[in-house]
Parts: C-alpha cells; structure tokens; sequence
C-alpha cells in the first residue's frame, strides 16, 4: 500500500516555516499528555539507520515509533553510508520495504543523497550540519520553564556545531534572541548571519547558556590541540556569573564533566538538561506524526 505524507523529509530546522515549528512545538507538549497514540503510525514500518553510537536518540526514536503504533527496525554496525554500497543503492532498497527512514550519520552530504534517493520521508537524527531533533526538544523545554519568549536571550559558549546551528534556527523561529560565543577560528561561518563574539563577556544578559562537547564525534584526534584553545570558554559558576541573571544552563548530552562544563554546573538547580533529555521523546513522536500526516 502506498502512503502520502504531509511533508517529505526533515533534514534541518531551516526546513521549516514558522507556523509549522509552532505546530510541532504545541504537538510536542500534547504527546507529554499521551502514553500511545496508535494511528499514527499504524501499519507502517520506520528504519532507524544508525552509523554512530547513541543513546538518548537510538531509545527515544525506537520508543517513539512504537507508542505511534509503528514497527521499528534497526539498522546500526553496518558501517558508513556509502562504504559497503551506494548511498542511492542503499536508499532505493530501503524504499521498497519500509515507510520512513530515520537517519543519523556521520556526513550530512550522506544524509541529502539518501533523501534524494529515497522514495520515503527521510528523517535527520542528527548529521555533522544539524541536529533538529535535538532543537525542538531544546526549545520545548525553553517553553516549560519560561511564560513567554518575550525578551529572553539563549547564549551559546563554545565550539559551533550541529548542535549550535539547529539551535540557533530554532530560537529564531520561536522569538528567541540568539548569541554565540565562540573561539576565533571555530565561529559560525559568515553566510549563517550569526550574531557572534569571542568575548566571554558576551554572555552578559543571557537567560540560558548552551554548551556542548569541545570536539564532536568524527573529531576526537583533535580533542587534544583544541583544549588550550577552549579551556577559556568552560561553563562554570563563574561564567555564569558573568551573565548577570539567574541563568538557565542547557547540554544536549553526553557531557564531559571538567571540560565544556563543570559538575557544579550541570548538576545545580538551574540546569536542564534532564528536562531536555525527557521532551525529546515528545519532540521526536511530533515530528513523525506531523511527517506522516495523521
């Protein structure tokens, strides 16, 4: 049986409209209200292709098709899109036997040839250009915690990633007021037109600070020349300090504990990080619901 879908594939929050962010954002606090939402996905069966570890997003998504009442499978130790054979190979096949792949790569560039191939929405779990998932669950727990996005300010300290740059599309799109603070070298490109400095000062007025890993998976050989570099830029009580507010701290997660943060700080009162780890389960059956249309 043939199925239509709503909308085609997420591989970024820069797919989305405003109003179709909000729909999620709302969609995502509904399914906190709901156990099992069982036609959702009925019948339909959705890939999780997976070429790096993971936990929060392999257990969140696998749940997530299962409370909609699909059938998931799972794809993980099959090496690298594209080394055993084609990535279009890969995506036509794939196309015949399942309704949805839900793809989380290490190569962005894999990700785009997979949807280009694949007769079925595509779904970004998280590339090395964007993590969405991550993104929406980011501003849903924004939107627990704050009555209005009126005149607040999320920061984010560190290296610019994927995690960053969904990040800063989503504020965006919600009405947030987005900065970051990076190191010179490692700061958003000029076409991102990213409000950005390398002044820890910078974090000054920030209602949240953001920070993620120093070195992301595929560049741990440079963990090492980047600690000099990044050592400045820990979150920690003193940087905190320095926003002049009761500020928010947010991590995606994993973390490493005494490099981009401390234990002070990931572990107080003001930290998130639990919260958004919870609502990416919401965030991801949203998304799957909103793609497949019911």
């Amino acid at each position: 049986m043939l199925h239509t879908y709503a909308a085609t594939h997420l591989l970024s929050v820069a797919d989305l409209e405003r109003s179709e962010f909000t729909r999620l954002l709302h969609s995502s606090a509904r399914m906190r209200r709901s156990v099992q939402v069982p036609d959702a996905l009925a019948s339909r069966t959705i890939v999780l292709l997976f070429e790096k570890p993971s936990l929060r997003t392999r257990v969140t998504f696998e749940v997530a098709v299962r409370r909609l009442g699909g059938w998931p499978v799972m794809l993980q130790g099959e090496g690298r899109l594209g080394e055993r054979e084609s990535v279009a190979d890969v995506a036509r096949n794939l196309s015949l036997w399942v309704d949805g792949i839900v793809a989380r790569v290490f190569s962005h560039h894999s990700l785009i040839e997979l949807a280009e191939h694949s007769g079925v929405p595509v779904i970004n779990a998280l590339s090395d250009f964007e993590h969405p998932c991550q993104a929406l669950a980011d501003i849903l727990t924004l939107h627990d915690v704050w009555e209005s996005f009126d005149d607040r300010t999320v920061v984010y300290v560190g290296d610019w990633n994927n995690v960053s740059r969904s990040l800063a599309h989503a504020c965006s799109l919600a009405g947030l007021a987005f900065r970051a603070v990076t190191p010179e070298g490692y700061a958003p490109s000029a076409s991102e037109n990213v409000d950005w400095s390398s002044d820890l000062d910078a974090v000054k007025g920030a209602d949240a600070i953001y920070t993620d890993t120093w070195a992301s998976m595929g560049q741990e050989q440079e963990m090492q020349e980047r600690l000099p570099v990044f050592a400045p830029y820990q979150v920690n009580d003193e940087l905190l300090a320095r926003t002049g507010k009761p500020a928010l701290f947010m991590h995606c997660l994993p973390a490493h504990r005494g490099l981009e943060v401390t234990d002070s700080v990931i572990d107080s009162e003001r930290s998130l990080v639990l919260q958004q780890s919870a609502n990416r389960l919401p965030a991801e059956m949203a998304i799957l619901k909103y793609i497949f249309g019911a």
